[in-house]
């Protein structure tokens, strides 16, 4: 039974009303055009992803685990995870129980269907006799509960980051205040407003409990009206600076999940998916502790939250600073609970601006295409053969170049295993191309890479071997080498042990392996080299390992982060590769080798070295 105690409309409802109205309106027109402003091919293959049943669902899925129940912040910290699943979540049932409840006990709402869901306890009077009754009081009394404990959380936090494993936070704007403040006031008004009806509309455990208390000295049911009111203020006040403010990640981090499940990139470096990332970005601090530049409080302003909040602001000045003065470690985005790309927004700012510089690579064509083709040598190793005649193209790079002897470990491996191998950049000039695409130079890059794989395709080889991190990602995400694999040294080692084609001598060494940011980070390779050391000697594990790896400093992806600079970074990477107490520090890139052994106490060695000193040749 149900009877109406109230007119169905009351002037409270109007900030709520415009508010909601506002928010809508704003999120539909921009995330239109956000849409709008991806190119034709992936605004075309966006669209095709959301009707397409495997994207379907996987959008359904993710969206779910991570604006809801916000999995990855689960993984980190389960107090930091539970605080922001019990705030979405819990106002996610709220808001469907509040329309299940509206549809079971009303009809012929009308415009009142905006508001009605929300408002319900003040406009309908029910009867929890029957078991729905009595089952939707209880949830909406406990999801309010479970918002109201999130809330209490997130008062805590800002006080007492460190209990929720953050050492740093972001520094509000005023607006993200206002937001902040609004949020927290919505559910203690909620609560008081529906405990002050709860004898006349219902309710349950916490709404009732609160009413008895109310009865005692607030007898007269009009001295709920101003409670009815601040609630409703409070709900509009938020929904109108909501899309100025951190919270406009909300809605954004909606649409953002299904372009990037529709293998959408950044392209242009406002507009698009690079806007979507900007607008979805939370500035919860996560990628500030992450960051190896914080390591100088200098730094902390020119992380990735801060970016994005001078993106959005148009502020051209500090957004080129904080750009050129990026690592390009990737760190902040694989912490990153929404996936915000730091490292790749960067480089797309970088791309904004016009460079003259503009590089003739048709003079290496001839020389090195005829060095390349069809000449390969056989390693002198009688008792190994190579595998299906399998032809190896080693490109070496610019930074092992520096560091001769990994290259010159790596072919001391390649000659055990009896591998069929030619040196790529033997005689120097070649450039992967990276340098080129961090400083945005696109068209450049492209040029070269033309070359290198006019080049590569013509040395027959099957298999294109990288001891550089950086060289192997770029040739992974930027080049397109049909028929050939693509492999670091690490990988290439690890199927030589596993063949049979090298055997390991182990003994007690301790070793501990650092993840290099391109390979870890960028191209999750992360078991193979540890399987590799784990059958040298000892393996012991850094206090942060795999994709939270600290860059060592020496990254070359800074346009203007000084030497001196530096240096506390490659000492705070190290004090965290002591974590197990190592005989020696090992790594698979030449940029991280080089770094480390300026100022670590044991000496630093690339994987290739261990291989070549504890192995020997096998046979197949």
């Amino acid at each position: 039974m149900r009877e109406r105690f109230l007119t169905g409309y009351n002037d409270f409802v109007l900030p709520f009303v415009c508010g909601m109205i506002f928010v809508l309106a704003y999120c539909i027109i921009g995330m239109t055009r956000i849409i709008l402003q991806l190119p034709a091919q992936d605004r075309k293959r966006f669209f095709i992803s959301l009707v397409t049943p495997k994207t379907f669902f996987k959008n359904v899925k993710d969206i779910f685990l991570k604006c809801l129940i916000h999995v990855d912040l689960w993984k980190r910290n389960k107090l930091l995870g539970y605080m922001h699943s019990s705030i979405a979540f819990g106002w996610f049932m709220l808001i469907l129980v509040g329309h299940i409840e509206v549809f079971l006990y009303t009809s012929n709402l009308g415009a009142k269907a905006l508001y009605y869901p929300i408002f319900f306890r003040y406009f309908v009077a029910e009867t929890e006799s029957t078991m729905k009754g009595s089952l939707i009081f209880f949830l909406m009394d406990f999801f309010l509960l479970v918002v109201l404990s999130g809330i209490a959380l997130a008062i805590i936090k800002r006080v007492r980051s460190r209990l929720f494993g953050m050492r740093r936070t972001t520094n509000p704007s005023f607006l993200d205040l206002v937001g902040l403040y609004s949020l927290w006031a919505i559910f203690p008004l909620r609560l008081l407003a529906e405990s002050f009806t709860a004898d006349i509309s219902g309710g349950s455990f916490l709404t009732k409990s609160l009413n008895y208390v109310f009865t005692e000295f607030l007898s007269n049911h009009a001295n709920m009206l101003p409670a009815w009111w601040a609630y409703s203020c409070a709900l509009g006040i938020f929904f109108f600076v909501l899309p100025f403010s951190r919270y406009m990640h909300i809605p954004t981090e909606i649409l953002l999940i299904p372009l990037r499940n529709a293998g959408i990139r950044i392209v242009n470096a406002r507009k698009g998916l690079a806007k979507a990332q900007v607008y979805s970005c939370p500035s919860c601090g996560l990628c500030i502790d992450a960051c190896p530049m914080v390591v100088l409080k200098g730094n902390i302003r020119d992380t990735t939250v801060y970016l994005n909040r001078q993106i959005r602001r148009n502020n051209e000045a500090r957004i080129e600073e904080i750009s050129d003065k990026c690592l390009l470690c990737g760190k902040c985005t694989a912490v990153c609970p929404v996936g915000v790309e730091g490292d790749k927004l960067r480089i797309a700012q970088r791309s904004v601006r016009k460079y003259s510089y503009s590089p003739d690579y048709s003079n290496i064509s001839a020389e090195k295409e005829a060095m390349m083709c069809n000449k390969f040598v056989t390693a002198p190793n009688n008792e190994v053969s190579s595998a299906d005649n399998e032809k190896v193209l080693y490109f070496a790079g610019c930074m092992t170049a520096l560091t001769p002897v990994i290259r010159k470990t790596t072919e001391s491996v390649l000659e055990k295993a009896g591998v069929e191998y030619e040196i790529m950049d033997k005689d120097g000039g070649l450039c992967c191309g990276r340098p080129l695409l961090m400083a945005g130079r696109q068209d450049q890059a492209r040029q070269l890479v033309e070359k290198n794989t006019e080049i590569i395709m013509a040395s027959g080889a099957d298999t294109l071997l990288l001891s550089c991190p950086i060289c192997y990602r770029i040739f992974r995400e930027n080049y397109t080498l049909p028929g050939i694999e693509v492999i670091h040294h690490t990988e290439y080692f690890e199927r030589l042990v596993l063949s049979g084609r090298l055997r390991m001598r182990r003994d007690n060494t301790k070793y501990v392996y650092h993840d290099p940011c391109e390979l870890g980070r960028g191209c999750g390779v992360y078991e193979q080299p540890r399987n590799v050391i784990a059958s040298a000697g000892v393996l012991v594990e850094a206090a942060r390992n795999r994709k939270e790896s600290i860059c060592c400093g020496g990254s070359l992806g800074s346009l203007t982060l000084g030497f001196d600079k530096r240096k506390a970074m490659t000492e705070n990477a190290i004090s965290n590769l002591m974590a197990g107490s190592p005989d020696r520090i090992v790594t698979a890139c030449p940029l991280c080798m080089s770094t480390f052994s300026r100022y670590s106490d044991r000496p630093v060695e690339d994987i290739a070295q261990v291989v070549d000193r504890t192995s020997e040749a096998g046979k197949l």
